[in-house]
């Protein structure tokens, strides 16, 4: 009797402990509760299964606490990592609790185009949300000494990408991914240069890019500027690149490049100052520095806007002044780039 006692005892356990399991697996596999398209939940450093149940009990995700503690008693789950998650339709506890504990937390991006300055990636990072802003009230110069950089001037070192992060992040740790991106590929690209260049190191090669991205945007054109720009080095001509002047006038720039910039005087201006501005004057893309490294030979020392995006290349100053005749007049108050004018 007693034998057969235990036995139906027993019976009844399992039967129970089935039955609880079903349950606990029915609502640990039900979608939760998720008003709109998704629901971020934000873990604090410290949380624990108690807090992130009372949570999603307290925002309506869950009806109770209790089957949640139970779960992840049984499965052990004890941390969860701190951080933001996007918790989307069709979320389930037990699905939410394997993200928390992979520590899956919700990517954002920020997307940097080329030849932007490092003013204009500032005003980007400014605002951008979810990132820590640590850079207010902060000069370029701080910017570079953060870097390990010995200039004043950081303009240049900054690898235009998309660059994912996560809620909390600096954007300080933005610009340094980008600026270990850039000495990483500057360090390749120069290895792989065309021999003979009249560029002493990298980072003259980095000033030339940056002036051929601020030139064109056509990517068919420019291994042929950069060529330009080689052959005027190569015979000590000025190399009278507009956007370098800009770049020198500062602030103080307002969108109409005349011939009193022209002649005013600063360390960017290349109608004045021979060779190449002591600074990028931009940040780059990889393009442009594979263009600067591997210049288009021929025999252009002048090319001029077309209007529509492209150049003109001419090889003596009548052919390009006939150029600029053409193409230029009309254009000239709406549009403050030009060229090498000899």
């Amino acid at each position: 009797m007693f034998r057969r006692l235990i036995i139906i005892g027993a019976f009844l356990f399992l039967a129970l402990a089935a039955g609880g399991w079903w349950w606990l697996g029915g609502i640990m596999g039900k979608p939760l509760s998720i008003k709109g398209e998704a629901y971020e939940l934000v873990v604090p450093p410290g949380w624990g299964i108690n807090s992130l149940a009372s949570t999603l009990v307290e925002e309506g995700l869950l009806s109770s606490a209790i089957p949640l503690r139970i779960y992840a008693r049984i499965n052990r789950v004890g941390v969860i990592q701190a951080g933001e998650y996007r918790l989307a339709q069709g979320e389930t506890p037990s699905s939410m609790l394997k993200k928390l504990g992979a520590g899956d937390v919700q990517r954002y991006s920020i997307t940097f185009p080329e030849a932007l300055t490092l003013s204009q990636w500032r005003d980007i990072l400014a605002e951008t949300s979810k990132l820590k802003q640590s850079l207010a009230g902060r000069n370029a110069a701080d910017i570079a000494r953060q870097l390990g950089l010995a200039t004043d001037n950081p303009e240049g070192w900054f690898a235009p990408d998309t660059y994912s992060y996560t809620a909390g992040d600096t954007d300080l740790s933005i610009l340094r991914r980008a600026f270990d991106a850039r000495r990483a590929e500057l360090a390749r690209l120069w290895e792989q240069r065309e021999k003979n260049l009249p560029l002493a190191d990298p980072y003259e090669a980095l000033i030339l890019a940056s002036i051929v991205d601020r030139e064109t945007g056509l990517g068919t054109e420019r291994a042929r500027i950069a060529g330009v720009f080689v052959a005027r080095l190569r015979k000590n001509m000025l190399l009278q690149t507009d956007p370098s002047v800009i770049y020198g006038l500062g602030k103080s720039f307002n969108g109409n490049l005349t011939r009193r910039h022209l002649r005013q005087d600063t360390p960017y201006n290349t109608y004045t100052r021979a060779g190449l501005p002591p600074t990028p004057i931009a940040n780059p893309g990889v393009a442009a520095l594979e263009a600067a490294l591997h210049p288009e030979s021929g025999n252009a020392l002048y090319f001029v806007g077309k209007g529509d995006g492209s150049h003109y290349f001419s090889a003596t100053l009548e052919e390009h002044n006939r150029a600029v005749r053409k193409y230029q007049i009309e254009q000239r108050k709406k549009t403050y780039r030009s060229s090498p004018k000899g």
